[in-house]
């Protein structure tokens, strides 16, 4: 057997006994700290402290971010000694340990574990532990005393299942609305509602203390889509709209002159309903380009997330970027976050003449530094993997305080943004809210495919939208 034992097969394990071990001898191996580590840890030892599990909280202690629990390190120790050295058939009688820095996400330890002395009466065996990050800095060390197995010892590795972390099974919706809770619900204009997911998502919306809708639609074709989904229309205020045009249309006006403070897409298509608002007639615009902000929040990533735009613009100018970044840090500064990590997303890291996108992101960043888009901290041009992991950035030699921890994906396109949060919500398992700023109301703007969780957490958001504009008009 080699000195270091660290590129060993695990697929199948194998012991070293004690007449085996030399002293000197030693065994590695390497793990990378995610969100789901410290997720799993806490549910396996009850261990709920904010220091590893509330960004915001951790935020603000002397660590400035969420760090690993310190026997998360102590845990590795135990599957070294017990898989590879001395491996299957140790018992463990004791350990020492001393923590000496934080391991943080996206941190790569190296764990080490080597023969110190040996007891041929008990068949004891002494072995230093130590655990070393990726800037080879020295976050744990300590002794483990074990007794060594006296027979060799050799089986296949056991299959383990999948195992990943459900947040209460909701996705965060109940924490949406209890969040909102306390807020009056406002009058929304429902946009020709005449299919069964949107008219039941404002009648929910109603329900949930969110909304009070203004149903503006064809009344026949209103009346069919309530007698369909089995819903009555009684005390919701009806507008009669001949066709979908003059609902948008009336919808925007409606929004003008006060009477609601809110839309809410139904069955048209998003371009009718966007070029009503946008109508100069309307009245509704700002000085600000509208551009949609799809809020997500999936268990593979520790916080809730906005990528923007995916929706309204198709192919974004420098302004129009600038825009679209500045409505998604107000959502942000809305929904709590105070100082969001803006990340402008590309295929690369690096500034290249032949990518656009590249050079976009590098003008943005200097905008931002110039007091042109304030609110947030940018960072770009970054591939996705450097925006959402902090193991792919520090692989990459990437500092930087946005890297790994983004609160906000600028993409470089609608079909870039699309295809992103389309394959968030349906490979990733991400929650998902859709709203669109830039305007003198929010505009709830979901999918005919979304689900009625979606539809709900769109409404819960323009709420607070809509909240925020009584102090603050856009």
């Amino acid at each position: 057997m080699s000195p270091d034992s660290a590129t060993d097969d695990l697929s199948i394990l194998r012991n070293r006994t004690f007449d085996e071990l030399a002293i000197g001898e030693c065994a590695s191996m390497e793990r990378t700290l995610t969100a789901q580590d410290i997720q799993l840890f806490a549910v396996m030892s009850g261990d709920l402290n904010p220091q590893h599990l509330d960004p915001e909280f951790a935020a603000s202690t002397r660590f400035h971010g969420v760090i690993a629990h310190g026997m998360w390190g102590g845990a590795l120790i135990s599957a070294l000694l017990g898989t590879r050295l001395p491996g299957p058939g140790t018992v463990y009688q004791g350990q020492t340990l001393r923590f000496l820095a934080p391991v943080r996400l996206g941190d790569r330890l190296s764990i080490r574990v080597q023969v110190r002395s040996k007891n041929a009466d008990t068949q004891a065996v002494v072995l230093a532990c130590t655990g070393i990050n990726q800037n080879g800095e020295t976050v744990i060390e300590g002794e483990a005393d074990v007794i060594a197995p006296s027979e060799r010892i050799e089986r296949p590795r056991s299959a383990l299942p999948d195992i990943s972390v459900d947040n209460g099974g909701d996705n965060g919706l109940e924490r949406l609305l209890a969040h909102v809770r306390p807020l009056e619900a406002v009058r929304v204009a429902v946009v020709h509602s005449c299919d069964v997911a949107s008219l039941s998502a404002a009648i929910d919306a109603r329900d949930a203390g969110l909304i009070i809708p203004v149903l503006v639609a064809p009344l026949a074709r209103l009346r069919a889509a309530a007698d369909e989904a089995g819903v009555s229309l009684d005390g919701i205020e009806i507008i009669d709209a001949p066709h979908s045009h003059a609902a948008a249309a009336h919808a925007a006006g409606l929004a003008r002159d006060g009477h609601v403070e809110a839309l809410m897409k139904g069955s048209l298509h998003t371009d009718e309903l966007v070029s009503a608002v946008i109508a100069a007639s309307a009245g509704l615009r700002t000085k600000r380009r509208v551009s949609h902000c799809f809020v997500l929040q999936t268990p593979h990533y520790p916080r809730p997330f906005i990528v923007t735009d995916a929706a309204i613009n198709l192919a974004p100018d420098l302004q129009q970027k600038a825009d679209i970044i500045r409505n998604a840090i107000d959502l942000a500064h809305v929904i709590g976050v105070a100082e969001p990590k803006v990340a402008i997303l590309a295929a690369v890291e690096t500034i290249s003449p032949a990518m656009p996108a590249t050079l976009d992101a590098a003008a943005l960043c200097k905008m931002a530094d110039r007091g042109q888009i304030t609110g947030g901290v940018l960072d770009g041009p970054l591939a996705f993997d450097n925006a959402v992991s902090m193991a792919a950035a520090r692989t990459k030699g990437i500092d930087s305080p946005v890297a790994g921890q983004a609160d906000i994906l600028v993409v470089p396109d609608l079909e870039s943004g699309n295809m992103l949060a389309k394959q968030l919500i349906y490979m990733g398992e991400a929650a998902s809210a859709g709203i669109v700023l830039g305007a003198r109301v929010p505009v709830i703007l979901t999918s005919r495919a979304d689900s009625r969780q979606s539809r709900i957490a769109s409404c819960a958001i323009a709420l607070m939208l809509a909240h925020h504009y009584r102090q603050s008009p856009p």
